[in-house]
């Protein structure tokens, strides 16, 4: 069953792609407000992303979590370009590198940590404790955005969105992992939690991508959702982490490569919507040469 799960991750990472791209251009136009919700376009990505949501609750339900998260992780590659589409430019080549390396290198990580099916769950006191934790990391970060700017005010809100999308992943990996077909289950404070926590994720994500830095911005959330994930479903769920020597070369040169990927997104100045190109530097672009153009 797991690779039925698997594919419909894949289907569902794919959606919130797409429905992120569109989101984060309406973002930059109206600022992480209410204005929002005015915007067709904005609803349009997140009812696309709330589908590919359901499809990753769906994937949760049938393969765990470190299996199911780095799926989301290789849409990275199709949302930057898909972005750049948007603002009517082709995507650079620091982007598309950037992208891939980010990718690649977290992929790898997630392929380090063993598949073993584990029926999950998870005591009251314990998951209070976990989203004590996530609330403390969103403080956190979202005190130290408020005096950062560019693509590290970008990186710090990312951050804060991830490790909330990651609460919910947890979340629904208890409730649909955990039913083992006794609807019955259903009827408990996990499942009221989880539309909460993914209202306050969505709000963190529009924040994040209000700044402008979509490249750094997704790949802030894709790179800190499944790696908090998998240490949850290690810590709190019984999920098995890599033990052995062999894997800490090839963990060290993954992380190296995320890192690097993620450092080149975060090299690239913001895009700036239609309406305030005019007031904008000139057409955004890498901080390296014009050259560096796909």
């Amino acid at each position: 069953m797991t690779w039925v799960g698997l594919l419909i991750a894949l289907a569902g990472a794919l959606g919130y792609a797409v429905g992120a791209a569109l989101q984060q251009f309406e973002a930059v136009a109206e600022g992480a407000s209410l204005r929002l919700t005015r915007r067709p376009r904005w609803w349009i990505g997140g009812i696309i992303s709330l589908t590919g949501a359901c499809l990753h609750a769906v994937a949760l339900s049938f393969a765990p979590l470190v299996a199911v998260q780095p799926i989301s992780v290789a849409t990275l590659v199709f949302a930057v370009p898909l972005a750049a589409y948007m603002y009517g430019r082709k995507p650079y080549k620091a982007e598309i590198f950037g992208s891939i390396a980010v990718a690649v290198g977290l992929i790898w990580l997630m392929m380090l940590v063993p598949s073993h099916h584990v029926t999950p769950r998870l005591g009251d006191g314990a998951a209070l404790g976990f989203i004590g934790v996530i609330a403390l990391l969103v403080l956190v970060t979202q005190v130290a955005a408020i005096r950062a700017k560019g693509a590290n005010k970008a990186l710090l809100l990312a951050v804060s969105a991830g490790v909330a999308t990651a609460s919910v992943s947890t979340f629904v990996r208890v409730v649909g992992g955990g039913m083992e077909g006794d609807l019955g289950r259903l009827v408990h404070w996990f499942t009221l939690a989880v539309p909460v926590l993914l209202i306050c994720a969505t709000v963190l994500l529009q924040r994040s991508y209000a700044v402008g830095y979509f490249g750094i911005a997704y790949a802030g959330v894709q790179v800190v959702d499944p790696i908090t994930s998998v240490l949850a479903g290690a810590l709190l769920l019984g999920e098995p982490l890599p033990t052995s020597p062999a894997t800490a070369v090839p963990a060290v040169l993954a992380a190296a490569l995320t890192i690097a990927g993620t450092i080149t997104l975060g090299r690239l100045t913001p895009d700036h919507s239609p309406s305030k190109q005019a007031d904008a530097i000139p057409e955004s672009r890498p901080l390296s040469a014009a050259s560096d153009r796909a």
